[in-house]
């Protein structure tokens, strides 16, 4: 099959795209993702997606739009339900490049992470997919896990410490005090 694999970053695209090419695929990656932030940490992934790219010989297509205001106006009422946007919203844009540019099928890096809700992502990929009637591949790349961050390493690929919306990194970061007592600066 001609696949069209949606990349979060470079490390996560690792396992997921030597899988699918050892399966016989043929894959091209896909780069959307309006909700990272701040601006800085989506570069940085973005770069790493690149370089990733490069060195494993995959085609990527960019959809490079940083999106703050858009994510931020979808999300803000909900912030815990925020993952459910953003799943939709790049699989999404996944599925209807893939029906556009003539792939079979689509998939995303969003299934190698151990802190991403499977079930959620495969149910959303595959009502999409069959919006934009292109078929989603499952498959869960959580066995990977630890190769894949072993060969990230060796490729010296940026290595993100939190999902990576501005929520997520508060909750990576923002470690309130044992006594409730609010930080100041001085």
């Amino acid at each position: 099959m001609k696949i069209l694999l949606h990349i979060c970053c470079g490390p996560c695209a690792i396992v997921p795209h030597r899988t699918l090419c050892d399966l016989g695929h043929q894959v091209s990656g896909f780069w959307f993702n309006h909700n990272i932030h701040p601006y800085q940490e989506y570069l940085r992934r973005f770069d790493a997606a690149r370089t990733y790219a490069e060195k494993g010989g995959l085609e990527l297509i960019i959809r490079d739009e940083y999106l703050m205001e858009e994510f931020i106006a979808s999300v803000s009422a909900d912030p815990p339900g925020r993952c459910s946007y953003c799943y939709a919203s790049r699989l999404e844009a996944a599925a209807r490049t893939a029906s556009e540019q003539g792939f079979d099928a689509f998939t995303s890096t969003l299934l190698y992470s151990r802190y991403q809700r499977h079930e959620e992502i495969r149910a959303l990929g595959e009502n999409i997919g069959n919006k934009y009637n292109v078929a989603f591949v499952y498959d869960d790349y959580r066995r990977g896990w630890q190769e894949g961050i072993r060969l990230s390493k060796e490729l010296g690929l940026y290595r993100q410490q939190y999902c990576g919306c501005i929520y997520s990194e508060k909750e990576r970061y923002w470690k309130a005090a044992d006594s409730g007592a609010s930080r100041t600066s001085q």
